[in-house]
């Protein structure tokens, strides 16, 4: 990228930022494959398939000059974006490809609970947690996103350890319902971004109601991404995040591209 203006404005100067080095843009996005960790839901519930490419040409007798495949996947699948539709609560709201786009970009800051999910995967942030960052940071932003950092995208690699199932349910950190009650119903924020499969904590089936952040965030027209990875070079407050879901008409939730732009260390 390139740009040698003098013109006053803001894109002139957004560009001009990106040219210099002074803001960078940081991928939060997990690669998709075959191999990416996915919810497996217990029965009798009805698990979405797996990501898969199936190659229909190869610079060969089906596409000579081309390569091209098919793409098979639920929509949940991967770094993904849960429209309020999604949920019961949410079910007349918007499909993804409704999802305003001015909710789709704004400022997002980083709440760090790493330490706590390393001691306890089954950590869960409370209303205090959120009051107490607010404190020293300040308020959560309007029509922003609260991401949460839990240091669980380095499990990635490894499904079993991502998913971290045993006897007892599947332990991964959350909020609490009350929190999300909290966070649906008197925050102004848009949505909640998680390193994690889901936006709920792992054994959150059991909760009342089950799977609350669900249940309120959706249920109040707000949105979820799940399986943000990065977090850790982001800074608590100053990001701009952008979230690109699929505009798929009727769509539950799409796999996405999420972008942050933060001012670098230097400038």
């Amino acid at each position: 990228m390139s740009l040698h203006s003098t013109e006053p404005g803001v894109i002139p100067a957004l560009l001009a930022a990106l040219d210099g080095g002074s803001l960078e843009i940081i991928d939060l996005t997990a690669p998709l494959s075959a191999g990416i960790p996915t919810l497996k839901l217990p029965a009798p519930f009805t698990n979405l398939i797996d990501f898969q490419l199936e190659e229909v040409s190869a610079f060969d007798g089906p596409g000579p000059f081309w390569k091209h495949n098919n793409i098979h996947t639920g929509e949940h699948i991967g770094t993904h974006v849960d429209a309020p539709s999604h949920w019961i609560t949410g079910r007349d709201g918007d499909d993804v490809s409704q999802i305003p786009v001015q909710r789709l970009v704004g400022p997002a800051v980083v709440l760090d609970f790493s330490a706590e999910a390393a001691t306890d995967p089954d950590f869960l942030v409370e209303v205090d947690h959120i009051k107490a960052w607010e404190a020293e940071h300040g308020a959560l932003p309007d029509g922003g996103w609260l991401l949460l950092r839990t240091g669980w995208d380095k499990f990635f690699d490894d499904a079993d350890a991502f998913l971290n199932t045993d006897d007892t349910g599947s332990h991964t950190p959350g909020l609490s319902a009350d929190c999300a009650k909290w966070l649906a119903e008197e925050t102004p924020i848009a949505g909640l971004g998680v390193e994690t499969v889901g936006i709920d904590a792992g054994n959150a089936g059991a909760f009342d109601p089950p799977f609350p952040v669900h249940y309120y965030l959706l249920g109040n027209n707000k949105y979820g991404v799940t399986l943000l990875q990065n977090l850790a070079q982001l800074p608590p407050t100053g990001t701009l995040i952008v979230v690109s879901p699929l505009k798929i008409v009727g769509g539950t939730a799409s796999p996405a591209r999420v972008l942050a732009l933060v001012e670098s260390a230097g400038a």
